[in-house]
């Protein structure tokens, strides 16, 4: 159920592109420069280390022809550049630089740029203004992270639910213990085969590329993924082990708590907590912040199998609710310091991406925190019901051999309760009673006991259903930019001279004196401000500085010096802004922006202001 949800939330949220972490903080030859003499080569800076690919640089000639270059290296060694010579008798004009790179976080940038030798000249070379990802690729990449982080929070976690709550039988958790591996072993094998397509940005179809699978191994993230099979390959033999067994031994107690660790690294090690600041104290935080996830949202998984099957004793829910009490605090803290590390500061909460889900995900960990309160209450009196329907108060003794006396009887209870059926007549189960069922002096539940177990079940399954939400949101966040970074890729991008987003105030009035958002101005953003396409966003203000709503807003563009336009925009109102998700600036040069501001059904002004695009 936990994974098919999360499948369905994932297919309602789309497969956009994942973002990165890395910016290119400069280049040599820079963007746009004209340069004397031929360059021996050219040289890449990010903001973070970078792996290579055995395609990260394309350098075209004038011509479109692909100039020979040698193989990408790291510039002095150091781990943040990309560097690539170029031959002697390199030639002069305009040449393009295409780059593709994969961030320290297992995400692939890319980019493209040019630069002059000489003289600028005409170049039939296009920039690509396409997807760093392919949409294939990408999507299936995304589902295969998804059912990875579900599958993986139900193992690791009904594991900790049988070692640390110690159920009477383990035997109902088998076969979603089973489920749970197999998903985990089957995303991590559709992982590494879509490692090199996915950063290589190539289709579905050179997932089996030997070559590429090669390349992975070589890398931190395909090392990270191995390493997590072999783990799954140890997991195996001791979930055999445990299948004709109540309960688990010491020893693979031990060795479960070794391989649980070992699979959070696996994703500690390649993903955010991997790059930036504080990596060592990041990676050990995320870490906690998984296992301590998995032990809370598994462990819940589990409590709801064994409720639904009228197998869990009142002194198992106990433990668990003092399991999540432990599993809430580790997510407290942890959490505090992955949201300062990946915020960087307060407005980052609400005036990013990144803070933004964070808030989302507070919200829905607040739901879970009151549902789980719920199911403490209901846990502790089902916990006081069983003591006293299991010790008379005239018999009852004082003080710890009292407790002992009670946990002893509701532990005895749990097992009778719990015991394998087998048709009438069959052959007798593994261990257990006879065929025949529970002895006739079984005592049954009392009325209050089977309601507070009902109310017990509900929150539980209302715990679950909350867990799926924060899982799903957790998974988002994995791959969503980091505003701390986001503001550093922004910094990079301008200290490098850079294009970035373009934006223009417009101001407006109309002449009839008194008419309601007559005067104000219209802010239009163009993202990237670059030839291709671009996304336009314009907000209307009123003189007071508030938004204000029009009937119609219209942009067009204008290029005079080559005779082109007007070219509308065609702007869609999107309830408290306009907006058009794709337009096309062909050429860069300095356009003129005219901008038509209608307020009523007979007044309206229209602006022009010039835009300038950079290639």
């Amino acid at each position: 159920m936990l994974l098919g949800a999360l499948l369905v939330l994932l297919l309602f949220t789309g497969a956009g592109p994942a973002s990165a972490h890395a910016a290119l903080r400069g280049a040599d030859p820079a963007d746009g420069s004209v340069v004397k003499t031929a360059p021996r080569s050219i040289t890449l800076t990010f903001t973070e280390s970078v792996g290579l690919l055995d395609d990260s640089f394309r350098v075209l000639d004038p011509g479109n022809r692909r100039v020979e270059t040698g193989e990408a290296r790291h510039a002095d060694g150091r781990a943040d550049t990309a560097r690539v010579t170029l031959p002697a008798e390199l030639g002069t004009g305009t040449f393009t630089v295409a780059w593709r790179v994969v961030s320290a976080d297992s995400h692939p940038i890319a980019g493209a740029f040019t630069f002059s030798v000489g003289r600028p000249s005409a170049t039939s070379a296009p920039l690509s203004t396409g997807p760093v990802e392919e949409p294939a690729t990408a999507g299936l990449h995304k589902i295969g992270r998804y059912l990875a982080y579900g599958a993986a929070a139900l193992l690791v976690g009904m594991a900790v639910f049988v070692a640390v709550c110690r159920p009477p039988d383990v035997r109902p958790l088998h076969r979603p213990l089973v489920a749970s591996w197999s998903v985990l072993t089957g995303s991590t094998v559709l992982l590494l085969l879509l490692r090199a397509p996915y950063e290589t940005g190539a289709g579905p179809g050179q997932a089996l590329d030997p070559a590429g699978l090669a390349r992975t191994l070589d890398g931190r993230p395909g090392l990270a993924l191995a390493a997590r099979l072999a783990l799954l390959a140890a997991a195996a033999v001791l979930l055999v082990r445990q299948r004709r067994r109540e309960r688990p031994a010491r020893t693979d107690l031990a060795v479960g708590a070794v391989l649980a660790v070992g699979l959070a690294l696996s994703w500690a090690a390649a993903e955010h907590a991997s790059a930036g600041i504080q990596v060592p104290v990041a990676m050990a935080s995320s870490v906690l912040h998984l296992l301590a996830t998995a032990a809370w949202l598994g462990g819940l998984t589990a409590l709801l199998t064994l409720l639904r099957r009228d197998a869990l004793p009142a002194l198992v829910a106990a433990r668990f609710s003092r399991l999540a009490a432990v599993s809430v605090a580790v997510l407290v803290v942890t959490g505090v310091y992955q949201s300062w590390r990946g915020l960087g500061s307060p407005g980052a909460l609400t005036g990013s991406p990144y803070g933004r889900l964070l808030l989302a995900k507070l919200v829905a960990v607040a739901l879970l925190l009151a549902a789980g309160t719920l199911s403490r209450r209901w846990t502790g009196r089902l916990v006081t019901e069983a003591a006293r329907a299991t010790t008379a108060p005239e018999t009852t003794p004082a003080g710890t051999e009292a407790r002992v006396r009670v946990d002893a009887d509701i532990e005895n209870r749990a097992a009778v309760r719990t015991r394998v059926p087998q048709p009438v007549g069959g052959p007798p189960p593994l261990d257990g009673p006879p065929a025949d069922g529970p002895p006739a002096d079984d005592p049954p539940l009392t009325p209050a006991e089977d309601a507070h177990r009902r109310a017990l079940r509900r929150s539980v399954l209302a715990e679950v259903v909350v867990s799926v939400v924060v899982l799903g949101l957790t998974t988002v966040l994995t791959g969503t930019l980091p505003a701390r970074s986001e503001a550093a890729a922004a910094a990079a991008e301008q200290s490098a001279g850079l294009p970035v987003a373009s934006v223009t105030t417009v101001p407006f009035d109309l002449s009839a004196p008194g008419t309601p958002g007559a005067r104000g101005t219209v802010q239009i953003t163009l993202d990237p401000g670059r030839v291709g396409d671009n996304a336009v966003q314009a907000v209307v203000y009123g003189p007071d500085g508030g938004f204000i709503g029009i009937p119609e807003l219209r942009l067009s563009f204008t290029l005079p010096s080559q005779d082109i336009g007007p070219l509308d925009a065609k702007l869609a109102d999107r309830g408290g802004y306009w907006a058009a998700s794709s337009f096309n600036l062909p050429i860069p040069g300095t356009w003129e922006m005219k901008v038509t501001v209608r307020t009523s059904d007979i007044d309206q002004v229209s602006e022009t202001k010039t835009v300038r695009i950079a290639r």
